[in-house]
């Protein structure tokens, strides 16, 4: 006998259908979308019972259709997390994003897991299901360590995930392939693995499994600017508040600008964070960056030698992930009247930033643009999805076998009816000499060769 009050392994349900509850639709009469879920977990408790010798009563399943409130609810949860034989977790972007889900997960991974047999090879009680296609975005780490096969249930269901396969009529026989499939799966790795009944846990108090939200949807904001304890005594302090990311450079209008640069960030479907540059810089400087992020510069913080040196150290390091926005206030008198040295020690200060902003970006790091908050929410964007490109530039894993070299049209005609080259090639029948300093692309006079297409 074990806590659950169970005396016969045979009792326990054989799955905890994980999956993120999905909020109603605005629009009045919307449907329960959570409708779906309930629907799949009914076939599947009917399918498992056909391959099982279960006796009629006893739980095969459990799904949680309390969306998450009370205590009542997480004692619930905590005791099936406990108890159940396999874990059937519902991959979709919005489960990722999930914190219960991540508890829910941390939870059942707690409890041991043992092959059955001494031949057996199962290590995991885990067998996840797309619910929707999960090809273009990164899984956790738990997530994509885990070793899993989807092929068996159907190459439909591998494209489209298991939501569209219920959802759409011409999919009916796909669906029903994939669901007699899971359900096989879910029999074997829990007639394949032993998980004993574990303890039960404070579910409130549990970690998520996840890093909730992928780091390209992340955005880290920072501020370099003073707090009004520390301003110039040539300053207004009516710009600034009790913390450096007060600082509100278009006042009256607007609001501190790092809390409107977090409005207009979510409006683009980033979760933001804002922080102090000092605080950021070294984990920028040495590469360990966590997000794309966004450096709001006060060039008034400039005339500080540290902060300018701070400043520097992050241009020097390239750290191309992090666009710079330069909040400047012309109808600021003092602004207006120290523009053309704040401009210097910012041109200074940010060289090799300036030289490394491409055309379709122009404005979103330059010295000039950014005069009033609408020019401000026009540049946001940009210098936001900049540095979401640069990031994901910069963590995107390199494929294990390079591509093959573009083949080069000139070389095709490098055998010209005669002579060789000194290293034993033919000659150029064209007369242009190998240089190691031409690129083969390009004509002689620097224009691009229109064969080959554009590198």
């Amino acid at each position: 006998m074990n806590d659950r009050g169970w005396d016969e392994d045979d009792a326990r349900p054989y799955f905890f259908l994980s999956y993120a509850h999905t909020p109603k639709a605005g629009a009045r009469g919307a449907g329960d979308p959570n409708h779906w879920v309930r629907q799949l977990y009914r076939d599947l408790c009917e399918a498992v019972l056909q391959l099982t010798t279960a006796p009629a009563g006893v739980p095969v399943g459990f799904m949680d259709e309390s969306m998450h409130q009370g205590e009542l609810w997480a004692d619930r949860l905590s005791e099936e997390l406990a108890s159940c034989r396999v874990f059937v977790p519902l991959y979709s972007p919005r489960y990722f994003n999930s914190v219960p889900c991540g508890q829910e997960w941390h939870a059942f991974t707690r409890r041991p897991v043992y092959p059955a047999t001494i031949d057996a090879e199962r290590t995991s009680g885990i067998v996840p299901v797309l619910w929707a296609p999960m090809s273009r975005y990164r899984l956790p780490a738990v997530a994509s360590e885990l070793q899993f096969n989807h092929a068996s249930f159907g190459p439909d269901y591998a494209t489209e995930g298991l939501y569209a396969l219920m959802k759409l009529t011409y999919f009916r026989s796909a669906y029903e392939l994939a669901v007699h499939r899971l359900a096989a799966r879910i029999v074997q790795v829990a007639e394949e693995t032993v998980i004993p009944v574990g303890r039960q846990l404070d579910f409130n108090g549990l970690p998520s499994a996840f890093n909730v939200s992928a780091p390209t949807k992340q955005l880290r904001i920072s501020v370099l600017s003073y707090h009004q304890g520390e301003l110039p005594a040539d300053r207004n302090p009516d710009f600034y508040g009790t913390r450096r990311t007060d600082w509100h450079p278009y006042r009256p209008a607007g609001s501190p600008i790092a809390q409107h640069a977090v409005r207009l960030a979510r409006q683009l479907g980033f979760q933001p964070t804002v922080h102090e540059f000092d605080d950021e810089v070294d984990s920028i400087i040495d590469g360990n960056a966590e997000a794309p992020g966004l450096l709001l510069l006060d060039r008034w913080a400039l005339r500080d030698p540290n902060r300018r040196e701070l400043v520097r150290r992050f241009d020097r390091s390239d750290a191309t992930w992090v666009s710079v926005l330069e909040p400047w206030n012309t109808d600021d008198p003092e602004c207006e009247e120290r523009a053309g040295e704040l401009g210097e020690l910012s041109d200074q200060a940010l060289r090799k930033t300036r030289r490394a902003s491409r055309p379709s970006f122009l404005g979103v790091t330059g010295p000039t643009g950014l005069n009033t908050l609408e020019d401000f929410d026009d540049a946001l964007p940009r210098a936001a999805m900049k540095a979401k490109y640069a990031f994901e530039g910069r963590t995107r894993a390199e494929p294990e076998d390079p591509s093959p070299p573009r083949p080069n049209l000139r070389d095709a005609f490098r055998r010209g009816p005669g002579g060789f080259g000194a290293d034993g090639s033919r000659s150029d029948p064209f007369g242009h000499d190998d240089h190691p300093d031409r690129d083969d692309g390009d004509d002689p006079d620097g224009r691009t060769a229109p064969v080959g297409g554009p590198r």
